[in-house]
Formats: structure tokens, sequence, C-alpha cells
């Protein structure tokens, strides 16, 4: 009667049979060999829940996957279905956390209070969120473009230094792992990260943007140019497609550190690629890094506090280079980060 595949005509609950899709009882039916009238395979069928799942895996669809496969392989082929995963939504914390720990008594702020000036701090701080944990560690919120906070990054800062501190478990602890260990956010907690600062992409819709490695470059950088806005993409491997999807139809540039530069080169000719953005990547500190620089791993942040504590002078917008560029700078603050000094190449 039958020479194609065929759906199992209705003889019964055994006719029927659980969706590899939705998981809903007794709702798939399978696709029949027309030969052999057996099943060409376990996920090879349609759910009748149309408007609610829509799965619909043919035979053709699976001989397309399987091209190895021989239509006479079909009666003894043993397969287990693929998974298919439902996308989990993404994890957020309430923002009450965020405004709860906003405070000035990090000893990462402490130590700008000694770089820079009290409204630079002001600007920065409120402009990032920032908090602090009754240890005086710093807390760096991942808030994303939507507004909706991600997780937040706790670490303890030397004052003097500005160096990071680490302590028995590392330098670094989260916040959504606190949250989690107090029953404050459930164990399956699905984190998916976003730059540091990238809120700020939907408040300041013209403003360029700089990604630097560190949130401690990003504010630091975000207090000599604020025309700009500074993210961080939270380490070396931090700057992915994922989250440079916030970046679309912005011009963005790479500040990459001592190290990083020819990675983060190749990763813009992607993201320039893939997420509609024009990119620059700028080769500051691989220009102007002695052996020493490069043998401590030297940043952005480290360039410009060496510099301003050299001139000893904390001004709005602080010049780097020559008396030339600082008069062009003073006529259009941007122009720090696209002329003579950055040498910029662009992708």
């Amino acid at each position: 009667m039958y020479s194609q595949p065929y759906l199992q005509p209705y003889k019964g609950k055994d006719t029927r049979h659980d969706c590899p899709s939705c998981k809903a009882k007794l709702s798939f039916t399978l696709y029949l060999d027309g030969n052999t009238h057996k099943p060409i395979h376990d996920n090879v069928g349609k759910c009748n829940r149309e408007s609610k799942c829509g799965y619909h895996y043919t035979p053709k669809q699976f001989f397309m996957d399987n091209p190895s496969l021989s239509r006479t392989d079909e009666a003894c082929l043993v397969l287990k279905p693929k998974p298919i995963e439902v996308p989990r939504p993404i994890g957020t914390i309430p923002f009450r956390f965020v405004q709860k720990s906003a405070s000035y008594k990090s000893n990462f702020v402490r130590f700008l209070f000694d770089n820079f000036s009290d409204s630079q701090i002001q600007r920065v701080a409120e402009n990032y969120a920032l908090g602090a944990t009754k240890s005086k560690e710093v807390i760096f919120w991942q808030i994303d473009i939507q507004g909706k906070v991600r997780t937040g990054k706790i670490m303890q800062y030397n004052p003097a230094t500005g160096k990071r501190i680490k302590h028995e478990s590392g330098a670094i602890d989260w916040v959504h792992n606190k949250l989690k260990r107090s029953g404050n956010l459930p164990e399956d907690f699905n984190l998916q990260q976003c730059f540091f600062g990238e809120h700020l992409l939907n408040i300041y819709p013209d403003k360029q943007v700089a990604i630097v490695e560190s949130e401690k470059s990003a504010n630091i950088a975000s207090c000599i140019v604020p025309d700009m806005i500074w993210l961080a993409a939270g380490n070396l491997n931090g700057l992915s497609i994922e989250k440079c999807q916030a970046l679309k139809g912005r011009e963005v540039m790479l500040y990459p550190d001592l190290g990083a530069f020819e990675k983060w080169s190749l990763k813009a000719v992607e993201i320039h690629e893939k997420c509609n953005c024009k990119v620059t990547v700028s080769t500051l500190l691989e220009d102007e890094a002695t052996d020493s620089d490069r043998t401590n791993g030297l940043d952005i942040a480290d360039y410009i506090i060496s510099e301003l504590k050299t001139k000893k002078t904390i001004p709005e917008i602080q010049s780097f280079f020559s008396p030339t560029l600082q008069s062009m700078i003073e006529k259009n603050k941007a122009l720090l980060v696209l002329i003579n000094g950055l040498e910029l190449e662009e992708i």
C-alpha cells in the first residue's frame, strides 16, 4: 500500500509517543518506512502541538543530515535522537543589590582619590554604579544594554598602589555566587556575562566606544577621557562575539594590554564582520612600552597613572603626548584617541 515514508496511523496510544522537543506525552507521530513499515528513527516525526511546539522532522531532512545512511539502513537504524536544547533565560540579579552596595568606601576608590579630582571620581562612580563590600572590596557591576544586572565582579585592591590583592580563593569573587550561597539566587542561575559599562551604550547613544581589558582601566580612562564610553571585556578572552552584539552600529576602539595586541587585532576583524560596527585598534602600548613594561604586563591604566605622576597634575583631560597634540585636544577632546600618539589601525 505504501512505498514512500508515511506518518503512522492512529491505532491507540501505543502509536503515539513523547515529543523529543517539547516532551509532551503521547503527542508525537513517527514516520514509518513505506516498505518495512517500521519507524525510520525515533526522532523522525511530527508533534501534534503545532502552535505550542511545531516540531516536524521529516525523513528527507533526516537523510540529508545523515548522508552516509542508505534507505536499506532504515529498518535496522539505531541512533539516539539528537537532544534539542530549549534556550534557558539569562539570569539576572534584582537591581536593589546594586543600590544597596553603592559606596565610595572601597580601597579601589580610595586609590582613585589619590590620583583624580572629586568631580572625576563622582562621575565615574555614578556612571559605573561602583559598589563596595564591608571588607572594602570594590564591586564592578555588569549591567547590560537593557539595564539588566548580570552579575558583579568583587575584587580587593591595595589603596596605595592600585594593585589587586589576592586572597585564599584567588583575586576575584562574584556577586551571583555569593547570592547563590545565601539562597537569594537559584543554583541553576544562568550566568551570561556582558561588558562592564555596557549599560552606558543606551545612556550615551552618540558617544564613541573604547574597550579595554580590565574594569580598573575602564574607570581610570573614563576619568581622563569622559567623552568616550569605556567598556571592559573583563579579561584577555572576554572580547567575545556574544558580548559584541551590543556594539552594532557603533564606532569602537580597542586598547589591548601588552601581549594581547595580536589576539585582539584578529578579533577586531571578526567583530567588524559579525557585529556591523567600525573597529580600530590602538598601538599605543606597543609603541611606548619599554622592556620592563613588557615584563610587568603594562596596561593602559598603568600608563595613565605613570604619566599623571610624572607630570604631577590631574586635569580633567590629560594629554600624555606632544604640545601640538595637547593644543588639538583642548579644541576637540575626542581627538585624544584619534590622532598622533595613539596611531590607530583601522579595520
